[in-house]
């Protein structure tokens, strides 16, 4: 199984923000065999340990949960009220599929009566005047099928073109596959590695504020998705497709390390992979959270390229994500000199 098959599994597995037990199962039968513990803690983190030569502990990060929509009530004809859960955009989200937990599928809709205000000005439209179909007549054959506090995700094909990919969840199951694929392929490293799959990242990096308390890193690397800037009448961002992983400089939530960000950038150099360098004046990942862990840790990222972000149709380039693994597999074997 290479990159983009494990890509696929990943991104068809259900996993929105605070529901993540079903992407972590899938997550945990593909990385068991290549470490030396996984283990789950009282977030839902899902820690795959492997020990190394013992200078120093590393921590890997890919946050395994998704966007989505949670039910707050259900109306006498059926309808689904729902708020959003994570950064989920109000137009993005209008007339698609979404599928919740337990199989039932729906349709997000807008109130009729609030079209003609939309058209002319999307950004008036709320979650407050959408619901979810899920085809039911009445309020009881729709609590027969889902109930308050029940999670929907968007559905979209995986949909390959070319080299690229787009589907939903590429936010972050991009970074898993990556985080997967680097420990299939890593040999000896001088470094203990602690490989985090994070839930709850969404809203608020919770899961890896917890996860880095409970390792106390001494140098961390989170693996997460950011914009691409080449499409028509983007705002000016110098990371495209397809022209290598980020390693990422500053965003909302952390300015990184000037040596993890040196020690990424050689080790690319190393490996022979093609970067480029993000600073991204919004958004945030999970190193945001770990670098303020106690006593403060080093910390940098790897970004993956990708357009439409939160979206159901995110894309990214698959030679981007096998230089993300190259890069910090290079990096994990050569070790961290502080």
């Amino acid at each position: 199984m290479g990159m983009k098959d494990t890509l696929e599994r990943l991104c068809r597995a259900y996993g929105p923000t605070g529901r993540e037990s079903e992407t972590s199962d899938v997550i945990e039968a593909m990385v068991s065999p290549y470490v030396d513990r996984v283990k789950r803690d009282a977030m839902g983190n899902l820690i795959a340990e492997r020990k190394g030569g013992g200078k120093g502990r590393v921590m890997l990060s890919a946050h395994m949960d998704e966007i989505g929509l949670m039910v707050i009530h259900i109306e006498k004809n059926g309808f689904l009220r729902v708020c959003a859960v994570g950064g989920v955009n109000p137009i993005r989200s209008a007339y698609r599929q979404v599928a919740f937990g337990n199989g039932v599928r729906g349709v997000v809709g807008v109130e009729t009566k609030k079209l003609r205000d939309t058209i002319k000005d999307p950004s008036k439209l709320t979650f407050n005047e959408m619901f979810v179909d899920i085809g039911a007549a009445s309020c009881e054959e729709a609590a027969q099928q889902v109930e308050v506090g029940d999670v929907a995700v968007f559905m979209s094909d995986f949909m390959v073109m070319g080299g690229r990919v787009s589907a939903a969840a590429m936010d972050n199951r991009a970074g898993c596959a990556v985080q997967v694929e680097v420990l299939k392929a890593l040999g000896e490293s001088p470094m203990d590695l602690y490989a985090v799959f994070s839930a709850q990242e969404e809203v608020g990096l919770r899961g890896a504020r917890t996860s880095a308390f409970g390792i106390n890193p001494t140098v961390a690397v989170a693996l997460d998705v950011t914009p691409a800037g080449d499409t028509p009448g983007s705002v000016p961002f110098t990371v495209d497709l397809g022209r290598g992983p980020a390693v990422k400089v500053l965003d909302s939530s952390v300015i990184c390390n000037p040596s993890v960000i040196a020690w990424l950038e050689e080790a690319a150099r190393r490996a022979g992979v093609a970067w480029q360098r993000e600073v991204l004046t919004a958004g945030g990942t999970d190193a945001g959270a770990i670098q303020s862990s106690r006593g403060g840790v080093p910390s940098g990222v790897v970004s993956i390229p990708t357009r439409y972000v939160h979206s159901p149709a995110e894309t990214v380039d698959i030679s981007d994500m096998e230089g993300a693994a190259a890069l910090i597999v290079q990096a994990l074997e050569t070790g961290y000199d502080q």
